[in-house]
């Protein structure tokens, strides 16, 4: 990624082709925490620093690193955070739509079974789409009935994908 031989668009293009896929395979199904989202953002800010390369201070003359700011102008496509979110909307659409009697409906919306364990309860996949409906203003709706209408979640899946986190 770092190497001058290669122009930065193309290893842009490695990255979106190649790496994102790999680091994104099978994330609308997971929940994610605050902490895996921010260690995700901490890798794709890693490697746009390795394709885009120091700069040089004008006023002090030193070369230092890209700020967050500096890269996000520079790198035009959206978060690696909002695209997981938009997937997982996109994901529980089709969730919504399966019916009860499908297991990926029952393992991904289903009470759990037996006594919960000590502590705080871990974060599950339906508390992410809610908080991403709550994002975008929706929170308050049941998410299933709100799927039922296509065109409507569709709205709400561009609108998570064009969500501006910090």
């Amino acid at each position: 990624m770092s190497s001058r031989l290669l122009s930065k668009n193309l290893n842009i293009k490695i990255y979106k082709i190649i790496i994102l896929p790999v680091v994104l395979y099978g994330r609308e199904t997971w929940s994610l925490t605050l902490r895996e989202e921010r260690k995700l953002r901490v890798f794709e800010d890693m490697v746009l620093r390795r394709i885009f390369g120091l700069r040089r201070d004008e006023v002090k003359g030193e070369w230092r690193r890209l700020h967050y700011e500096e890269l996000n102008d520079l790198y035009s496509s959206p978060n690696i955070v909002w695209v997981i979110k938009s997937r997982r909307m996109r994901w529980a659409g089709h969730v919504a739509h399966m019916g009860e009697e499908r297991e990926v409906y029952r393992f991904l919306v289903g009470k759990r079974e037996g006594k919960r364990s000590l502590g705080r309860p871990r974060r599950i996949w339906v508390d992410n789409i809610r908080l991403d409906l709550k994002e975008v203003g929706c929170g308050y709706m049941d998410w299933i009935r709100l799927a039922q209408d296509r065109d409507r979640w569709r709205m709400l899946v561009s609108a998570v994908m064009n969500l501006r986190i910090p």
